[in-house]
């Protein structure tokens, strides 16, 4: 099934996933291991259409045919430092996780859905795994609070 979805729709699919690798990245910061993180998670975002090339949603939104279109339109996330430092970062990822699995709601197959599912929690642990805690990423590779955001994830995820 090759669903059709709006210019809003794909915003709102590719906001979850940036938003969520974003989150994780935030509950522990470091000089260098953000900076890693971001390419973790860009990486990701990246092959997302070459590792599911039958998902309607990630196709319709990271592939390059979709990038090109320019039909995805991403605004810069205004998150507050009270945000990061509470942890809340994470809800805020979870909602916007649940706004568009709404969107997705009678749009796409459940297999789909599932995939896009594993794909935001696979964009997640990239970005807990690609660098240590820390100033300069040399600590552990997961924290201890990205471990409880990649729980709280997982769990609202249901992965």
């Amino acid at each position: 099934m090759a669903a059709s979805y709006t210019s809003q729709e794909l915003s709102i699919i590719a906001e979850a996933a940036v938003l969520t690798g974003l989150a994780v990245s935030l509950v522990d910061l470091g000089l260098i291991s953000s900076l890693t993180e971001a390419a973790a998670l860009s990486s990701v975002l990246a092959t997302s259409a070459q590792k599911y090339p039958d998902n309607s949603i990630i196709q319709s939104v990271f592939s390059e045919t979709a990038i090109r279109s320019g039909a995805v339109k991403l605004a810069k996330p205004d998150i507050k430092p009270e945000e990061i430092q509470s942890g809340s970062v994470v809800d805020r990822a979870i909602a916007a996780i649940n706004t568009a699995l709404d969107a997705l709601n009678g749009k796409a197959t459940p297999d789909e859905i599932r995939e896009y599912k594993e794909f935001i929690f696979s964009a997640a642990e990239a970005v807990a795994n690609a660098a240590g805690s820390g100033l300069f990423g040399t600590g552990a590779k997961v924290s201890d609070k990205e471990a409880v955001a990649l729980a709280k994830l997982k769990t609202a995820l249901a992965v």
